[in-house]
């Protein structure tokens, strides 16, 4: 575009326009001097004055338009603070909807146990190269988060911090076959262990197993901790889908759904403190 200005043709323009003003200037001052009657210079000087009232009437109107874009163009600035501010409102809102909402889902864990103490986390992430989905949540040491501090929503139980960072842990899920924990059937009261397997991860499933063949165990049965491990008792892990034989033993396992929602996961809540705490329980597959 600057080569444009720079053009002969765009010189010549120019040239062309300003002539056209003077001449149109010159022709509305000798107008304003000569008296109607002056027949051939009137005849020359009256196309070119006309264009001048043209020329002088133009640019008062592109006067008055660009004045009118200045006050169109404040306003317009105006405004959109003014939804930039009520957006950041409404994001604040919908915060303090969600938090609130948040907390509230576990005041009823926090009623029927009174000892536990909670941290809110953020879950940063989900680690793509552990095939157990293992988490990445937003607190660490500054944040009281210790070691096997178990990890929960209110649906249910999530696993336990495995590493800790100053800002930053890492969460191995109940999927995880280096995780076992005490269980138990909620309605028949059968007691086993939970632990993952790589098969079972790849389908967002694990196993309860270590089962009697007496067990009274049925398909849709709800597992909770037995709080033998590193969590405290009755906390929800998920839902019986199956129940097999155990290949190398007598015993039976059954194939466990858990009730939380991995790749949903946006909140957290790490349990700091419980009575009984201390007690680590960890195997393999």
């Amino acid at each position: 575009m600057r080569f444009f200005f720079r053009s002969p043709q765009f010189k010549k323009a120019v040239t062309t326009v300003v002539v056209i003003i003077a001449l149109a200037v010159t022709a509305g001052l000798i107008g304003g001097y000569m008296a109607p009657q002056a027949g051939i210079v009137g005849a020359v000087v009256a196309p070119f004055q006309k264009l001048g009232n043209i020329v002088v009437s133009s640019f008062g109107e592109l006067a008055d338009n660009f004045k009118s874009a200045a006050i169109l163009n404040g306003e317009k600035e105006k405004l959109q603070n003014e939804v930039n501010y009520l957006r950041e409102q409404l994001v604040e809102y919908e915060q303090a909807v969600n938090e609130n909402e948040f907390y509230e889902k576990y005041l009823g864990i926090k009623d029927m146990n009174p000892d536990f103490e909670f941290a809110p986390a953020m879950v940063l992430g989900i680690d793509p190269d552990d095939v157990f989905g293992g988490l990445t949540v937003g607190v660490g040491s500054l944040n009281g988060i210790s070691l096997y501090d178990p990890v929960i929503t209110d649906e249910g139980v999530v696993g336990y911090i495995s590493e800790v960072g100053l800002t930053t842990s890492k969460v191995m899920t109940i999927l995880d076959s280096r995780l076992t924990c005490g269980a138990y059937d909620s309605r028949t009261g059968d007691a086993g262990a939970l632990s993952g397997t790589t098969e079972l991860a790849a389908t967002g499933n694990t196993r309860f197993f270590n089962l009697p063949r007496t067990c009274t165990v049925a398909v849709g049965d709800l597992v909770v901790t037995s709080g033998s491990g590193i969590f405290p008792d009755g906390l929800i892990l998920g839902n019986i889908n199956s129940i097999n034989s155990d290949p190398i033993s007598t015993s039976l396992y059954a194939v466990v759904t858990p009730t939380v929602k991995f790749k949903e996961l946006k909140n957290v809540m790490v349990i700091t403190a419980f009575t009984g705490q201390g007690n680590e329980l960890t195997g393999g597959e």
